[in-house]
C-alpha cells in the first residue's frame, strides 16, 4: 500500500488508554488508513517519518481555548500547535463570537470582551455562527477549531448588558438565537455565570436556553457561578439541569478557590460520580497550574458593568463610586457573587497585558504592590489600570493549591484545557498546558501514566464534545497526529517568561499535513471550522 505519510519506528499510544505498543501509522487523503505492529510493515509512503521509539499519538484537543478572535491575527496559533494541540473548542463561558446582529453594538461587545478575547484588527464582517465559521475558513488556519453558542452573546442581543429579567417572549428569543446557532454548526451551549450579562439571569433562564440541546445531544458548558464560596450549590444547579433536561454536561476549568474549599477536591469529584450515577452524562476539563486567568473587569462587581464600556469608563473614574466597589468587594456585601478580588487576595492578583504608558511597567506585578508603591488603595489601582488601558487588560489570580490540582488531575473524567488568553503577557498556560501535564504529573511525579495523560487530551474531550472522527488512532478516523519524545518534552513558559514554546512536540500534523516539522511551524495551514 502505498500512503501519503508514514510514522514508523514509534511507540503508539492510541488515545483509548491502553498500553503503547511499537508499530506504524499510515495515513492518506487526511484520513489514518494503517496502524500495524510488524516491524516489516511493508508500507511505503510519499513521506516517511522515523519515531526513532517517540509517541506517536492523536492530536490533542484543547477542550477550553479563547482563541476566537487571535485566530484571525495569528492563524498559524503557534503557542498552541507547539503544544501539540490539533483542534481547539471555541465559544467559551458564554462568550461566542456569534450569533450577533447588533450592528454599531458590536464595537461596544468588542470593548467588553478584549480583556479575554482581545480585539479584532479588522472589520466584523460575520452575524451567524455560519458566517463566523465560514470566515475562519476563508482565513485558513493551521489547527481545526469548533464553537460553542454562548449564553452571554444571545443575553447580549436580546437584552443587551442589563441587570434584567427577560419577559417570556425576550427568553424566547435567546432561546431562537441558541437553536440558530446549533442549527449553524456550533457544537454545544456555553455558559460563564459569573460574568456580566450571565449573572443575571435565573436558573429557569438558563435551564431553557440549555434545552435547545435536548435534540441534538450536544454537551452544555459551563463556568458553573461559583468555583469558590458558593461552589456546591454552584454545582447541584448545574447537574439538576443536566438531569432535567438529558443532556450532557461539560464543566469548564474544574477547580476549587478561596481558604474555606481548599483541600476539598475529593468531595469535588465525589459530587462528579454521584451525578454520573444519578445517570447525568457529567465531564470536565482542568489546566495544569495553581493560578487561574481572565479579564480584569471580572474583578469588579456586576452592577459595574451593565451598561456600555462608556458609562463603565465614567463609573470608574467617580470617587463615590469606587468606595462603593470597594466596600462591596471587601465587604462581600453581594451575596452569590464570585468575588476574586475578596476571596483571593490583592497580594495574588497580578495584572497582565498592560500597553499604556502609565501601567506599562507594572506589567506582571501583583496589585497590592502597586497600591502600596503609589500610596493609593487596591480598588483605586484596579480602576485606574481599566480606565487607562481602556478597559483591555487582564489577570493572573494565584488562588488554587497543588494538592487539589492534583487530585483532580487523576480523574479520568477530567480532560485537559489551557483556558489561555492572549496577549503581552499571558498566563504560561497558553504555551504550555499540554507538555506541562507530560513532563511535570507523568514523567516527574508519576501521578499519571503516560497512556492516562494521552487519553485526557485526546479521546476523553472528543468524546465530551462529540467528535467521532477524532481522538483516536483508528483506519479510517482524522490523521490529526503529535509525534512527541516522552523523555524530553517539557514545558518552558514560566509566569516570568510565559512566552517560551516547549521543547519535546516533534511533529504535528492535521488531516495528514504537517503544521509542525522538527519542533518548527511550517506555515502550513489545513485546519478548518468544524461543523456539528
Amino acid at each position: 500500500m502505498s500512503l501519503d505519510l508514514l510514522v514508523e519506528n514509534a511507540r503508539i499510544v492510541d488515545g483509548t488508554g491502553a498500553p503503547w505498543f511499537r508499530g506504524a501509522v499510515g495515513v492518506t487523503d487526511g484520513t489514518i488508513r494503517r496502524v500495524c505492529r510488524a516491524p516489516d510493515h511493508g508500507l511505503d509512503a510519499a513521506t516517511t517519518i522515523d519515531a526513532d521509539g517517540s509517541v506517536v499519538c492523536p492530536g490533542f484537543i484543547d477542550a477550553h481555548s479563547h482563541s476566537d478572535l487571535e485566530l484571525f491575527a495569528d492563524p498559524a496559533l503557534a503557542p498552541k500547535t507547539r503544544q501539540g494541540i490539533t483542534t481547539e473548542i471555541l465559544g467559551q463561558d458564554g462568550f461566542s463570537m456569534a450569533p450577533l446582529y447588533c450592528g454599531d453594538d458590536i464595537e461596544s461587545w468588542q470593548e467588553y470582551l478584549s480583556g479575554l478575547a482581545g480585539r479584532l484588527e479588522r472589520e466584523w464582517t460575520w452575524s451567524s455562527v455560519d458566517e463566523y465559521l465560514d470566515e475562519i475558513d476563508a482565513a485558513g488556519i493551521a489547527p481545526n477549531v469548533a464553537t460553542l453558542v454562548g449564553h452571554g452573546t444571545a443575553r447580549y442581543e436580546v437584552l443587551g448588558m442589563e441587570d434584567v429579567e427577560p419577559t417570556d417572549r425576550e427568553l424566547e428569543e435567546m432561546a431562537a438565537l441558541v437553536a440558530e446557532g446549533l442549527e449553524d454548526g456550533a457544537i454545544g451551549f456555553s455558559t460563564g455565570l459569573v460574568y456580566t450579562p450571565q449573572v443575571y439571569s435565573s436558573t429557569e433562564e438558563v435551564s431553557r436556553l440549555a434545552a435547545e440541546l435536548e435534540p441534538y445531544g450536544r454537551p452544555f458548558v459551563a463556568h458553573i457561578r461559583s468555583e469558590g464560596r458558593w461552589i456546591w450549590e454552584a454545582l447541584d444547579e448545574f447537574i439538576d439541569i443536566g438531569a432535567e433536561r438529558g443532556i450532557p454536561l461539560h464543566i469548564s476549568h474544574f477547580k476549587l478557590t478561596g481558604g474555606e474549599q481548599r483541600g476539598k477536591a475529593d468531595r469535588l469529584l465525589a459530587q462528579v460520580e454521584i451525578a454520573r450515577e444519578r445517570g447525568v452524562d457529567v465531564t470536565a476539563d482542568q489546566y495544569p497550574y495553581t493560578a487561574g486567568s481572565s479579564m480584569l473587569t471580572s474583578l469588579l462587581p456586576p452592577w459595574v458593568q451593565s451598561d456600555d464600556a462608556d458609562a463603565v469608563r465614567e463609573l470608574l473614574a467617580d470617587p463615590e463610586q469606587r468606595e462603593t466597589v470597594r466596600k462591596d468587594i471587601e465587604e462581600w456585601r453581594i451575596d452569590g457573587w464570585e468575588n476574586v478580588g475578596g476571596k483571593t487576595g490583592w497580594d495574588r492578583i497580578d495584572v497582565t497585558n498592560l500597553t499604556s504608558d502609565e501601567f506599562r511597567d507594572q506589567e506582571g506585578r501583583d496589585i497590592a504592590t502597586i497600591a502600596s508603591e503609589r500610596d493609593s488603595t487596591p480598588v483605586d489601582v484596579l480602576c485606574d489600570v481599566l480606565l487607562a488601558e481602556d478597559l483591555d487588560a487582564s489577570m493572573i489570580a494565584h488562588g488554587l493549591i497543588e494538592s487539589d490540582v492534583r487530585t483532580i488531575m487523576g480523574s479520568d473524567r477530567v480532560a485537559v484545557g489551557t483556558d489561555g488568553l492572549f496577549g503581552s503577557r499571558p498566563h504560561p498556560r497558553v504555551y504550555g498546558s499540554f507538555p506541562r501535564v507530560l513532563a511535570r504529573y507523568v514523567r516527574e511525579e508519576n501521578l499519571l501514566s503516560l497512556e492516562e495523560a494521552v487519553q485526557k487530551m485526546t479521546s476523553l474531550p472528543a468524546r465530551a464534545m462529540g467528535f467521532d472522527s477524532k481522538g483516536v488512532l483508528r483506519p479510517g478516523l482524522d490523521a490529526d497526529l503529535v509525534v512527541f519524545d516522552p523523555a524530553v518534552v517539557t514545558d518552558r513558559a514560566t509566569f516570568d517568561e510565559p512566552q517560551r514554546h516547549p521543547i519535546g512536540i516533534e511533529h504535528v500534523f492535521v488531516d495528514g499535513t504537517a503544521i509542525v516539522r522538527d519542533g518548527e511551524d511550517t506555515n502550513a495551514r489545513p485546519g478548518t471550522a468544524i461543523r456539528a
